[in-house]
């Protein structure tokens, strides 16, 4: 007898399509949300700002001028430069995660996979 999958009706049809993008909306959103995406920025402004001090080129200069700003109000956005920071344990718990998601997706496969093989040829002899 070959595998019959079960039926699935439109109702749980539309159910697992929301499920599905709130999920994937979640997973886009609540980092940001949450305050942890992207790197922190924070200026740190100069005292009586010059294009000099604040290291811009003369191309940069004249390009910060077509925006319509001045060394005093280009300072927070020049000095403001990206955190850095990294966490090793971070770094340990994506790893676990990644490494056990793998782990998990290839022990169901080989499991629904060995069951494939049995329904089609029988069991071992």
């Amino acid at each position: 007898m070959a595998y019959q999958p079960p039926r699935q009706g439109m109702t749980a049809q539309v159910v697992d399509v929301c499920v599905l993008l709130v999920m994937v909306i979640g997973a886009l959103y609540l980092p940001l949300y949450l305050g942890l995406a992207g790197a922190a920025k924070k200026p740190h402004p100069i005292e009586n700002p010059t294009w000099q001090t604040l290291d811009q080129t003369q191309i940069e200069q004249q390009q910060w001028k077509a925006l319509g700003m001045d060394p005093t109000s280009a300072n927070d956005i020049i000095t403001a430069r990206y955190d850095y920071t990294f966490s090793w344990v971070a770094l340990v718990i994506m790893a676990v995660l990644v490494i056990g998601y793998f782990v998990l997706v290839v022990r169901l496969s080989d499991r629904e996979y060995r069951d494939v093989i049995r329904e089609r040829f029988g069991e071992r002899s």
